[in-house]
């Protein structure tokens, strides 16, 4: 695909130009299909405009034209056979989790200061801790999410609207869906991706035989987002299904699916003890569309995807995201950390009911600090604030930089 066909994520271009021949590795991650071969191709357009007779390597290792390349010996001498002395390289590999040892390839080129390397994976164990510290110091990575609610719109060259904010949290926002003929289509879409993505990404990385038992644990996760989860109350939830697993294998199978990036898991923190909880973690999809096409769209669970939706914002704007737990007991759906700010979010349909205004309002005024506060309902609300804490529509949460 040409890059004239590709609409620009300027978000995350902005994110990685400054860091353009700076002798740091540029790591794209996130779940495949969400754009990052894109933004690849994105960067090199925009490095062609400035330095057109560089020297550009492109491999995708998806395909079947580099199926020749296997381990890191043969990744190294693809790369090394197309290097040029006398220009700047732009090396820009796609999907390199399935290279073991890439890392110690990928050093080894920037080594040389002609060398400017951009990789993808679709696997956070692909930057085990391991690998990690062994790039330490010479690697930025870069968080690819699907289409934020304002990128949805543009891709799909929709105006901000009640009928566009119920699309996007029915069908998410996957990259490609617009290039299919009409939402009748996207469903069919988002099933398949979504077998494919737990076939490719889970069941076969990780060799498991127990698919059953994977497809019901999504299942759970996918019909309790924004609920408090232990293995134990998966357990017996299975239990009762007449399926048994071992508390163990429960934590295992979710870590793999956190893994693919299809789902996140947000830990609770003690606001008063400053520390997280062991136990009572939540999870919450990458892509509602995802999410939908395991479980279904059902207008019933319109509460969990609100929350959903707003967590998936705060991640792409940015925020490092935990759950709050005050001295009392009650919680804040949410605190975000960036650049040493932060910010409080409770969630709720509405607060037309007086119990539901004073549970949410009430939880936030009793955080005793100055950060911004904000409780996002699913419609406007009235009044815009009230000592201090905002009320926003999810439309206008979705919209703006919080």
């Amino acid at each position: 695909m040409k890059t004239t066909d590709i609409l620009p994520r300027p978000h995350y271009l902005n994110k990685i130009i400054p860091y353009i021949n700076r002798g740091i590795i540029k790591i794209l991650t996130g779940q495949r299909r969400v754009g990052k071969s894109y933004i690849l191709k994105l960067v090199e357009e925009h490095i062609r405009k400035t330095e057109p007779d560089a020297n550009f390597i492109n491999i995708n290792l998806e395909d079947f034209a580099f199926s020749h390349i296997t381990d890191s010996k043969s990744l190294h001498q693809e790369i090394t056979e197309r290097l040029s002395e006398k220009k700047r390289n732009y090396i820009f590999i796609d999907e390199i989790q399935e290279i073991e040892g890439f890392d110690k390839v990928i050093r080894s080129l920037i080594l040389d200061n002609r060398n400017d390397v951009y990789i993808t994976g679709s696997n956070s164990a692909m930057l085990s801790s391991e690998i990690a510290s062994r790039l330490a110091g010479r690697s930025i990575e870069i968080r690819i999410h699907p289409l934020a609610y304002n990128e949805f719109l543009d891709f799909h060259s929709l105006k901000d609207s009640e009928q566009s904010i119920e699309l996007y949290l029915r069908y998410g926002g996957m990259p490609y869906l617009r290039n299919l003929p009409s939402t009748s289509t996207w469903n069919e879409y988002l099933v398949g991706i979504s077998e494919a993505l737990v076939y490719r990404d889970i069941v076969s990385r990780y060799s498991i035989r127990n698919n059953d038992f994977l497809k019901r644990l999504m299942l759970f996760l996918a019909d309790n987002i924004g609920q408090i989860f232990t293995a134990k109350r998966i357990a017996d939830y299975l239990k009762s299904q007449r399926i048994s697993n071992s508390v163990n294998t429960i934590l295992t199978y979710a870590n793999y699916i956190c893994e693919a990036y299809l789902i996140n898991k947000v830990r609770r923190w003690d606001i008063e003890g400053k520390r997280y909880f062991e136990i009572g973690e939540k999870y919450f999809y990458e892509d509602l569309g995802i999410r939908n096409a395991i479980i279904g769209y059902r207008p019933m669970d319109i509460g969990g995807l609100l929350e959903n939706a707003v967590y998936n914002k705060m991640i792409y704007d940015g925020y490092e995201v935990k759950i709050g737990v005050l001295p009392s007991g009650r919680e804040i759906d949410f605190i975000g950390e960036r650049n040493g700010e932060k910010c409080y979010v409770q969630v709720a349909l509405n607060v037309n009911d007086p119990s539901t205004a004073k549970r949410e309002f009430g939880n936030l005024s009793e955080i005793p600090d100055n950060y911004k506060k904000i409780v996002v309902t699913l419609h406007d609300s009235a009044p815009n604030t009230l000592e201090g804490i905002k009320m926003m529509s999810l439309r206008q949460f979705m919209m703006e930089d919080n």
